[in-house]
């Protein structure tokens, strides 16, 4: 077992619980991870002491989830370990909640009610021993993702199961089981009932944790995607210039796209999804090559739809937002004029529009001549060209009889234009511009 501090703490819980009698094991994703050789991102516990009990032996312990039976308990130095009690589940009625559960003497009826052979195992952390009930080690050593017992009955339970299934499949590289795949397909549908959180949450770690090219695939096989991101799915088949994309089609595109980026944080990799999502829409067979005039603003457009009905905030639509609307200006940097190419390079979060712009060369045509001009251009050029104090404020123009409205946006833009540019460099120069221009506007 690992020695993280986290480990720990999961362990001394543990100890504390079987020294009141009570039987105790780590369980779920930590034990799959642990037997796989990863260090688990958290540890669970799973017990036959109830939830008043484990409250009583754990100070600082909170009920998290009392008609689930599950505590939680933070160590002295901050890490906390959920600790439920054995539990059966009885119907579910909204796809997601037990009507009602019972709590349980025996392991073996609480790893029952679980999702996948593989989160399934429970581990004794003092002797090693790995309790299987499900088989969840021979499908780790075959690498297949398994419902446990009938597979429509688990996600009948809880539709989101089937989003984990394709998640789970992506991320180790494994299959899965025939019987388990068939009954995604069959229930599909049933995925809309789940609310736009908890599909953006899989979505995005989808995307994030490894593999993200597979797991779209999956999303597709299973019918998923059609389902969800229809915008994607019209993506197939859709044609490109082969002198720039001699990948293939966009949804062939996209997904190398996905695949080539390292360790994106969910902007950027919905960013890379939906950079090109506006090439469907405005696919143009023209007498001289494929065009797809427009589809930068349509990409924006079909960016929004998704990104308001799975309910992003408004901070992380802006964020993905723009890197739809600015990937196609790095072809243009060379030849931007200075003003221009300043105003862009200090883009918000522009590390990520390098790293998709990056991305989509890589995918195709893999000129990196635009990307390269960028990071030397960064590199060589200080924050205080790149970013400096502006000469004027909208008060100056106050001062100079200017009421606020178009007129004054438009000449505090020219003003740092010519700053940018370097025609200009001191107030006085730029007082004298801004009277010229309140005079000619």
């Amino acid at each position: 077992m690992a020695d993280s501090r986290a480990a720990e703490h999961a362990r001394s819980i543990i100890t504390t619980l079987r020294e009141a009698g009570h039987a105790a094991f780590l369980v779920g994703g930590c034990v799959r991870d642990l037997v796989l050789g990863r260090e688990p991102s958290d540890y669970d516990v799973a017990t036959a002491a109830t939830p008043d009990q484990v409250l009583a032996l754990l100070p600082g312990a909170v009920l998290v989830g009392a008609h689930f039976g599950v505590v939680l308990a933070p160590s002295a130095t901050g890490e906390s370990v959920e600790v439920a009690t054995f539990r059966s589940d009885h119907s579910y009625r909204d796809g997601r909640h037990p009507s009602a559960v019972s709590f349980e003497t025996d392991p073996r009826q609480d790893v029952l009610r679980r999702d996948f052979t593989i989160n399934a195992l429970l581990l004794d952390p003092q002797s090693g021993e790995v309790l299987d009930y499900t088989g969840g080690l021979r499908d780790l050593r075959d690498g297949i993702i398994r419902a446990i017992g009938d597979p429509r009955k688990r996600f009948e339970e809880d539709h989101l199961r089937m989003l984990r299934a394709v998640r789970f499949a992506a991320r180790f590289a494994y299959r899965i089981e025939d019987a388990t795949f068939a009954a995604i397909s069959a229930l599909r549908s049933r995925i809309h009932r789940i609310s736009a959180e908890r599909i953006r949450e899989e979505l995005t770690r989808m995307l994030t944790e490894g593999r993200p090219r597979r797991a779209f695939e999956l999303l597709h096989d299973t019918g998923l995607l059609q389902e969800l991101l229809p915008e994607i799915e019209a993506m197939r088949g859709v044609e490109q210039p082969p002198e720039y994309h001699p990948e293939g089609d966009v949804w062939t595109h996209t997904l190398l796209m996905l695949d080539a980026l390292e360790h994106p944080s969910p902007e950027l990799a919905w960013g890379a999804l939906l950079h090109d999502s506006g090439k469907p829409p405005t696919f143009r067979r023209a007498p001289d090559r494929i065009r797809f005039d427009g589809h930068v603003e349509a990409g924006v457009r079909v960016a929004r739809g998704i990104l308001t009905r799975l309910r992003f905030s408004q901070e992380q639509t802006d964020r993905v937002e723009a890197l739809v609307a600015n990937h196609m200006r790095f072809m243009d940097v060379s030849r931007m004029k200075d003003s221009t190419l300043k105003k862009f390079l200090r883009l918000p979060h522009f590390d990520e529009h390098l790293a998709l712009h990056k991305a989509d060369c890589l995918s195709s045509h893999r000129d990196l001549s635009s990307y390269n001009f960028a990071v030397e251009t960064i590199a060589r050029m200080p924050q205080e060209v790149l970013r400096p104090p502006r000469l004027l404020s909208g008060d100056d123009l106050i001062a100079l009889g200017l009421a606020p409205g178009p007129a004054f946006r438009r000449i505090l833009d020219a003003v740092e234009d010519a700053q940018l540019e370097g025609t200009i460099a001191t107030r006085d120069e730029a007082l004298r511009l801004a009277r010229a221009l309140r005079e000619i506007d």
